[in-house]
């Protein structure tokens, strides 16, 4: 190979090694960028001129210089490579376009042929995501310590009538060095600007690089005012265990109690995770104070998994009086008037799910007592459908077994089996059947249970056996109207049982809660658990009648009634079922067009028409502006705990534009002299680079050491940065 050959080969290599170096330059790749090797991938090279200076050993490419390799393109009007002082130096509008986006700007570059050191002057970065980054100056040293010079940082857009206009927010540093054997990032004499104003100093920080994905250190305080606690200061420290658990420590110090210490641990195992979060402190009145949830889910197979969730409280205001409230969502999804802890193991296969769970409560309320409140173990379910048979038909098999332990009160031991046969079938007409043949069989061991019929507390056996016979019937009438169509569907079951099965000796544990409404009008049973049972004949009947335009909007009624032969007190007076005939439910769902939906629900006196349940949903409106009601009207049942229910709840949303949303929410109860329950205002401005949301709340409740509490909560958070929360909770 000749000289020249030799030396144009050289310089293409060094070339190549420029392109490298800039693509480091971008923040992101740094640590992900291979040093050059000596089979380097192909380069493609083209420029107006090129020379060689054979007396001082100097390659020269000038003229609208053009490289590319691997994807990434660069441009430059000047290179040359100096094979004496074996430095490469690019100079002018040299840029440089990356694979995944990135673009790169320089005036002027210059490297050694090893690539260890190497300066660049005015160099700016655009990354993918519209990030920008300039500096006057940078400097390459010992092949891993980037440092740059009088830089900027912003992912804020630029005014598109003003590019030279500050942006929204910007990071401005007299120094910023990347070391990246260390992957970290240090700013010296750092300054936040808000539209070019200087809001914050720091004379140093600095944070791991963007390829660390966990490091330990210290998150971003948070600051806060309560009526109960005074200000507040959080300051989170985060530990990086290992590549599978971490661990958040937060110390909290109040100005009106003593400090309190949060801890949050999570850990991916190969086949599940733990979720831990948990506080403690001991308050002025020399007493200990916390709280814990635990959550944990694991796989066992492909059949079987497996979990837990623990959740408890020293006592019943602790959560709400010190703002763990997001701690109880996260973990548990049980009542916010208990906190439920939960042991499981479940298996599907085929046709075939079993389930085996225990549970244990810790009621928040006043009145809960810890006598009274159950541990349910076990509570096992085995559910299967089988093959369809010749016939067309299905076995079903339902096992439940079901044990509650109190300390101071009943005990309950159930066993239950629901087991049968069930098939659909057509006539030529269009009818629809299903014939369902079950046998029902409950056995109980309890003790000290109350008896309404007798004096004593029963102890001991008891139990029932309860054969249903259920045939329904529909017929759809479809036709054919304009653009759309309607289906006019009359709908009729009957249901044959012997009469009784709920004796004095049955407890009832799962059917306190009873309604009778639209959703179980066609059930054979309109219990909601298995402790009561539904019995003798009954028929139930109704008629629904939908209609479907072609545009998607659509229309649908039904109302219904049921009759029984024979009344009994399976159900208790005002319930709708006492009588032969039942109440009337009905519902009505409207959604003409996508901005509209209304939703009603009823249930009317048979006697004199009067509401006994109404409940409206309502929403309408664009994301412009959207407003949503939600009324609901419940009368008392004779046994219901609970009195008349009357409420209404409203909220109201606007995207204002693509950066402004605002919404309002409310809660009033009617029933209880039209008070305020809850009110909540939330205003947020959001770009590409920050979000701004203010909140403003009101509670209304009183319980033990909580009072009616107004809240404001003011939150800054700009991207790639971090967030900062303030807010304020005034009692009365």
């Amino acid at each position: 190979m000749s000289q020249a050959n030799q030396n144009t080969l050289k310089f293409l290599r060094r070339f190549s090694a420029v392109a490298v170096l800039l693509c480091l330059l971008n923040v992101n790749a740094l640590a992900q960028t291979p040093a050059p090797t000596d089979e380097e991938p192909p380069v493609s090279f083209s420029a107006d001129q090129m020379t060689f200076d054979r007396k001082n050993q100097i390659i020269t490419a000038t003229g609208k210089v053009e490289v590319s390799q691997e994807g990434r393109l660069m441009y430059a009007d000047d290179i040359s490579y100096d094979q004496k002082a074996d430095v490469l130096t690019a100079t002018g509008n040299v840029s440089i376009l990356e694979p995944n986006g990135d673009v790169i700007f320089a005036k002027r570059l210059e490297v050694t042929g090893d690539m260890k050191d190497g300066i660049i002057e005015d160099i700016g970065l655009i990354l993918a995501d519209k990030s920008r980054f300039a500096a006057t100056g940078a400097r390459r040293s010992n092949a891993n310590i980037l440092e740059m010079r009088n830089a900027v940082y912003s992912p804020c857009n630029l005014c598109e009538e003003d590019p030279t206009a500050p942006p929204f927010w910007q990071l401005r540093a007299v120094r910023i060095i990347h070391d990246k054997s260390k992957q970290r990032i240090e700013y010296r004499d750092a300054t936040l600007e808000i539209f070019g104003v200087p809001v914050a100093y720091t004379p140093y920080f600095a944070h791991p690089d963007p390829t660390v994905k966990r490091r330990s250190g210290l998150l971003i305080p948070k600051i806060g005012n309560s009526s109960d606690l005074g200000t507040t200061l959080q300051t989170p420290y985060y530990f990086a265990l290992n590549k599978r658990s971490d661990l958040t420590v937060t110390p909290i110090i109040t100005t009106k109690e003593r400090a309190i210490l949060a801890l949050e641990y999570r850990e991916f195992l190969k086949n599940g995770r733990i979720d831990f979060r948990g506080s403690l402190t001991y308050n002025l009145d020399n007493e200990w104070r916390g709280h814990m949830g635990t959550k944990g889910r694991f796989d066992i197979d492909q059949t079987w998994r497996w979990g837990f969730d623990v959740n408890r409280s020293i006592d019943g205001t602790y959560i709400r009086r010190y703002g763990f409230e997001s701690d109880r969502t996260a973990l548990s999804s049980g009542s916010p008037d208990s906190l439920v802890t939960h042991l499981f193991t479940e298996g599907f296969r085929g046709r075939n799910y079993i389930s085996a769970n225990a549970y244990a409560f810790q009621g928040l309320e006043q009145g809960d007592k810890f006598s009274t409140t159950p541990l349910v173990a076990p509570l096992i379910d085995y559910n299967h459908v089988g093959q369809p048979d010749r016939l067309g038909g299905r076995t079903v098999l339902d096992v439940n077994l079901l044990a509650l332990t109190r300390t101071g009160s009943n005990d309950t031991r159930r066993l239950s089996i629901r087991g049968g046969w069930e098939v659909p079938f057509f006539t030529s007409f269009g009818d629809a059947f299903k014939l369902s043949a079950k046998m029902l069989g409950d056995f109980y061991n309890v003790g000290q249970l109350p008896r309404s019929d007798a004096p004593e507390d029963f102890t001991g056996f008891s139990g029932r056996l309860l054969p249903e016979l259920t045939l329904s019937w529909r017929h759809p009438f479809v036709r054919q109207q304009g653009s759309g169509h309607q289906v006019i569907e009359p709908i009729a079951s009957v249901v044959l049982s012997p009469y009784g099965g709920n004796t004095g000796k049955i407890p009832n544990e799962d059917s306190v809660d009873f309604e009778f409404d639209d959703t179980n009008l066609f059930r054979s049973s309109r219990f909601s658990g298995l402790d009561r049972v539904e019995s003798g004949p009954r028929i139930n009947y109704g008629l629904k009648w939908d209609i479907y335009g072609r545009d998607g909007g659509s229309t649908g009624f039904l109302i219904g009634q049921s009759y029984r032969v024979r009344r009994d007190n399976t159900f208790a007076a005002l319930s709708g079922l006492e009588d032969h005939f039942s109440d009337i439910v009905a519902r009505v769902q409207v959604k003409p067009i996508k901005l509209v939906d209304l939703t009603y629900r009823t249930r009317i006196s048979k006697e004199n028409l009067s509401p006994a349940r109404n409940e409206i949903e309502f929403t309408f409106g664009a994301p412009l502006f959207r407003v949503g009601a939600n009324y609901l009207f419940l009368d008392r049942q004779e046994d219901d705990e609970f009195s008349s229910r009357e409420e209404i709840s409203m909220n109201i949303s606007s995207q204002l534009n693509r950066n402004w949303r605002t919404s309002a929410s409310a809660v009033r109860d009617l029933a209880g002299g039209g008070q305020m329950r809850a009110a909540n205002l939330n205003v947020s401005y959001e770009n590409e680079c920050c979000l701004i949301a203010t909140n403003l709340s009101r509670t209304f409740f009183e319980d033990r050491d909580l009072t009616p509490t107004d809240s404001i909560t003011f939150r800054v958070t700009l991207k790639t940065l971090g967030a900062v929360q303030t807010g304020t909770s005034l009692g009365e």
